[in-house]
């Protein structure tokens, strides 16, 4: 990759010390956030090689997990040299959260468990998961407490994302925030949005420096509208959180890491990758995808995604494009790369920004008279294992 000097506001103080998760330490406060369909064991290794941080594999579902489904526990594999190995775990009933945290830290299966209380998509918050549950306090509560139980036996740390609320009218990370850190978890990580803003506006980092100021005894993550390594050092210094969770400002860039790496310890150098370094990558990370899912045809597939986020402001083509997002095989995939103008140098500003979903604010899909009341009705107590989705990775 190709590495230049840039002058950033903050270089020099922008040095911040490893963060503490639990007894893991990691030495840059970075994490990738999880991404159903992206950050799986090959999009994970990439960045690894990029530079230092906690890399968390895609969302599975507790009732998935502890059922053993054969998609849940590939989500959960990791390669032999990642280490801390990271699982975010969904889920709406205390029982069997409960149960797959024991499941997966009884059978060394994760360094770390991330609980998932942040998912804005309908599937989730209409059975009442993800950013709608710590609306009821008491449910958000017990599942948190039973987590940790389970995982404190077995040393491992256990941490609690989360969005703001269901919407501006419904916020709920404030109190969730203490109510975690006095159950015990490791770190808190807030996604600056709520349920209803979905990816789109702009992140509240506001929202991030009120949650430092009322958790105090743990680490405070900020998550939103993190799209360059200046980015994620103004976020620590309008905020003071303690590290970043980094989402879909890596999607095509997995050299981000590179450049966090280098910001937090105090330099200025930067990746500028030109378009033959980026088609390099993505070939690699075809080749990953191949070893992960053992099917190139399957890898292809999930390859797809990708190339619109790789090749971001570079000159390829409109119908080359829709060439390389249709590709279905590796043979093809170095044709369509032959076809390309490898000499194309970083075209920057093009490069950079917003990529990913975004789209405008939601509607959230909730259970009925999910808002009615702060406590959890005996109705729908009964019929929280019901609720637990069964397939994981969304």
């Amino acid at each position: 990759m190709t590495v230049t000097n840039e002058a950033t506001t903050r270089a020099a103080g922008a040095v911040l010390p490893p963060l503490r998760i639990g007894p893991l330490q990691v030495d840059t406060p970075v994490v990738l956030a999880p991404m159903a369909g992206v950050t799986n064991a090959a999009f994970r290794r990439l960045c690894r090689e990029q530079g230092a941080g906690l890399y968390v594999a895609e969302m599975v579902t507790s009732r998935a997990l502890v059922e053993r489904g054969e998609e849940s526990l590939r989500i959960i594999q990791h390669e032999p040299d990642e280490r801390p190995r990271s699982v975010q775990l969904y889920g709406v009933d205390p029982g069997t959260v409960e149960a797959a945290v024991h499941m997966i830290v009884s059978e060394d299966r994760a360094d770390h468990v991330d609980l998932n209380f942040g998912c804005p998509v309908a599937k989730v918050t209409r059975r009442g998961g993800g950013s709608a549950l710590p609306w009821k306090r008491g449910l958000f509560q017990d599942i948190v407490t039973r987590a940790v139980r389970a995982a404190r036996p077995y040393g491992v740390p256990v941490t609690v994302k989360m969005r703001k609320g269901i919407d501006d009218d419904h916020l709920t990370y404030l109190e969730a925030g203490l109510v975690a850190q006095d159950a015990g978890v490791a770190a808190v990580a807030l996604h600056a949005r709520t349920a209803a803003e979905y990816y789109s506006g702009t992140a509240d980092w506001e929202a991030i420096a009120r949650l430092k100021q009322t958790v105090t005894d743990v680490p405070v993550l900020g998550n939103g509208d993190i799209w360059s390594a200046q980015d994620a050092l103004t976020m620590v210094e309008q905020t003071g959180c303690d590290g970043v969770v980094v989402g879909r400002g890596c999607q095509g860039r997995p050299w981000l890491f590179a450049d966090l790496a280098a910001a937090f310890a105090g330099s200025d150098e930067r990746v500028r990758p030109g378009l033959r370094e980026v088609a390099h990558t993505v070939r690699r990370h075809a080749e990953l995808m191949v070893e992960h899912f053992r099917d190139e045809s399957k890898a292809l597939r999930e390859m797809r995604k990708h190339m619109a986020w790789y090749f971001k402001g570079y000159v390829v083509g409109g119908d080359l494009r829709a060439r390389f997002g249709l590709v279905s095989s590796l043979a093809e995939l170095d044709d369509l790369i032959a076809l390309l103008d490898l000499d194309q140098p970083y075209p920057g500003e093009p490069a950079e920004g917003q990529r990913g979903r975004a789209g405008s604010p939601k509607k959230v899909v909730l259970p009925y008279g999910w808002l009615d009341s702060r406590d959890l009705s005996d109705d729908f107590r009964r019929e929280l294992h019901e609720a637990e989705l069964g397939v994981s990775g969304g």
